[in-house]
């Protein structure tokens, strides 16, 4: 029997979105600032593509606009996925594009799953009210 996601289960789910979200966010600071080993990007599609990675990184990581971030982050990454990758080949693992479909399913999954309980997204819990 399949049962409901244990109690614990918002913690492994807060880190990886955390870390998921910090290291696209630095394919995004690579491909805009040349920073962390990359170059700066020439072309515009690229540029674009560094903008979604950064912007939309730093939105996961924080869980901030969560599922609209990661459904984004994961449409780019299934464009770049057909536009660099699947003319070398079928199989992600000879056209070397297995993070790139990595990170496109795991953003899908985020962007339905959302921010979970430590994310910026969450609702305050019920009865909560702020400073007048």
């Amino acid at each position: 029997m399949i049962s409901a996601p244990g109690r614990f289960s918002d913690i492994p789910y807060g880190v990886m979105r955390v870390v998921l979200g910090a290291l696209f966010a630095c394919h995004g600071a690579q491909k805009l600032f040349g920073v962390l080993g990359g170059q700066i990007a020439t072309g515009a599609q690229l540029k674009v593509a560094g903008a979604i990675e950064l912007a939309g990184g730093i939105l996961i990581a924080l869980g901030f606009l969560t599922r609209l971030a990661a459904f984004l982050a994961s449409g780019e990454m299934a464009f770049a996925y057909f536009m660099k990758h699947a003319p070398s080949g079928f199989w992600p693992i000879q056209n070397k594009g297995e993070l790139a479909v990595v990170y496109c399913l795991v953003f899908l999954f985020v962007a339905t799953y959302g921010a979970g309980r430590y994310g910026l997204d969450r609702r305050p819990p019920r009865g909560w009210r702020g400073s007048a």
